[in-house]
């Protein structure tokens, strides 16, 4: 879709790149892991949003504020549909794909899940996320 047949020395430092800044952001507490993972989306594929949209992900921090369904992976949910805002049958491909991805990866969906058997681990996560939901955009 955005120029990547195949996985690239350029593919892998734009992953890397990726990564990297959800998890800064993150890190850096001005945003949870939901923005966080939406503003890297938003950033290298939608850079003509406001920001205000980075807002609608605030709630879904922290597991929806209640320790369900990980921030990162609804951010990136977010995130995939605002760059595939014409295909749902395809959104919902890769939507399938990361979610089955990310149970395989961490365990479970559940943030309270993952985070009482991985503490520590929201940050590295964060950035793992956003770098997946690139990963199946392109």
């Amino acid at each position: 879709m955005f120029g990547f047949k195949k996985k690239t020395r350029k593919h892998d430092d734009i992953l890397l790149q990726i990564e990297n800044e959800a998890e800064q952001l993150f890190r850096s507490k001005k945003m949870n892991c939901a923005e966080a993972v939406l503003c890297t989306l938003k950033n290298h594929f939608r850079p003509d949003m406001p920001d205000e949209i980075i807002h609608l992900a605030t709630g879904f921090g922290g597991g929806s504020g209640s320790g369900c369904i990980c921030g990162a992976l609804t951010g990136a949910t977010m995130g995939m549909g605002m760059v595939i805002s014409n295909d749902r049958k395809r959104l919902s491909a890769l939507t399938r794909e990361l979610h089955k991805w990310f149970t395989a990866t961490y365990g479970a969906t559940c943030c309270r899940v993952i985070t009482s058997d991985q503490k520590g681990v929201c940050a590295s996560l964060t950035g793992k996320v956003a770098g997946k939901a690139l990963d199946l955009l392109l």
